[in-house]
């Protein structure tokens, strides 16, 4: 990772919660006075929302039913992999956002699902933050796993696509198959390279989450914090600050679902102090 320049990314799929993560990041980026770069992993999609319903039905007609945007085709790795590189050597880079509904249109005067022109970053900024489908695609940052058990993942993706973009169950149903092998193949190997994993594991019954009425709650579910390495971490003092926690693993917690922010602040806040100061005895030096 770079020090004079440090990234973090939250990776995950759709549904899986990453922009409250962000959310948690943000308090923390402004409790400590950082200044980041923020990041949309949808904006490195390849094709707008019209454009990339269109290739979905030219790969249907070809027979190809796995093509979406959690695999390669649909999206643009090498940019991301550019940007990543620019910014860990440099602090700048190039980046543009993915207007997913008319309030966030309305400020550019476009049309839903599609980009705004590409711009530089900020400058001066101290860290960059990235949150999406595949932030562990470049492994050299602060890679962080937003993992649901995949019934929750699904069910979250059902209530919000249907409330938010009236989608049909069936319409919903289709993107989750479309997808399954691009999701096998490219979104969970990465969290084979994160460095902290939270898994909310609901204790309520998901069995089928195609019919579902309601996402269980944080207090419905336990949330599991896997370490890659736990050097370093104080599990102690983890252990006393989260209520109802225990150790299942050597390197695992759980803890009640509703502490997910706390637990996040606690673990991140320290993380984000060593980045910040290594950051500034590097540019002293």
């Amino acid at each position: 990772m770079s020090t004079k320049h440090p990234i973090i990314a939250i990776t995950g799929s759709s549904g899986a919660g990453t922009t409250s993560v962000m959310r948690t990041f943000e308090q923390i980026f402004r409790r400590e006075g950082v200044t980041a770069a923020f990041l949309e992993g949808d904006s490195f999609h390849r094709h707008d929302r019209a454009e990339m319903k269109q290739r979905m039905a030219d790969h249907r007609e070809r027979g190809n039913h796995d093509f979406s945007h959690f695999g390669p085709e649909a999206n643009l790795f090498e940019e991301l992999a550019e940007l990543f590189r620019a910014y860990a050597e440099t602090g700048r880079g190039r980046r543009r956002k993915y207007l997913h509904d008319a309030e966030e249109a309305r400020p550019f005067k476009q049309e839903t699902g599609t980009f705004t022109p590409w711009e530089q970053l900020p400058e001066n900024t101290d860290v960059m933050f990235y949150e999406g489908l595949h932030g562990a695609v470049i492994t050299d940052n602060l890679l962080i796993g937003v993992v649901p058990v995949i019934n929750l993942e699904w069910i979250q993706k059902l209530n919000r696509d249907k409330a938010m973009r009236g989608y049909s169950t069936e319409a919903v149903t289709d993107t989750i198959l479309r997808r399954m092998h691009d999701y096998v193949h490219y979104i969970c190997p990465q969290f084979t390279h994160t460095h902290v994993n939270f898994q909310r594991v609901p204790v309520v019954d998901t069995s089928n989450p195609f019919v579902a009425r309601f996402i269980p709650t944080p207090d419905e579910s336990m949330l599991v914090i896997r370490f890659a390495n736990p050097r370093g971490i104080d599990f102690p003092y983890l252990l006393s600050m989260l209520d109802g926690s225990f150790m299942s693993r050597a390197n695992t917690i759980v803890c009640p679902g509703g502490k997910m922010d706390l637990a996040m602040q606690l673990i991140f806040t320290p993380m984000i102090w060593r980045l910040i100061e290594r950051r500034k005895q590097a540019l002293a030096g």
